[in-house]
């Protein structure tokens, strides 16, 4: 958590304003630990309602999406060379992978399709 404020915000101690944090139940996001670094740093975390997967449903899909366009490929597919790589498969996904439901343009390119309309 503190890697991706840092990433979008820089090195804070606490962010400007309070951001919604939206997660699903899982262990290491209900956790009392980690709701005390998001109460220390300011995002207020938010967990989608219990057995509905309809209300995750785009984190899921980015999830399945990374592991199978990106994790199951790698020639090292371990925890440390996932963590290490992140931001690497994050960075083309939005930027070059096509996606037929974006008439086989990249999340980036669309965007910018749609922009100059």
């Amino acid at each position: 958590m503190l890697l991706v404020v840092e990433g979008r915000f820089g090195r804070v101690n606490r962010l400007p304003q309070t951001i919604e944090w939206l997660t699903d139940n899982g262990s290491g996001t209900i956790a009392g630990e980690t709701k005390r670094l998001a109460c220390n740093i300011g995002p207020e975390p938010r967990t989608t309602p219990e057995l509905s997967p309809q209300s995750n449903g785009m984190a899921e899909a980015f999830v399945r999406t990374i592991k199978r366009d990106y994790v199951r490929v790698s020639s090292l597919p371990h925890a440390r060379t996932v963590i290490d790589t992140r931001p690497v498969w994050f960075k083309h996904d939005n930027t070059v992978h096509p996606y037929k439901a974006l008439d086989y343009l990249s999340p980036r390119e669309f965007i910018a399709s749609r922009q100059s309309l």
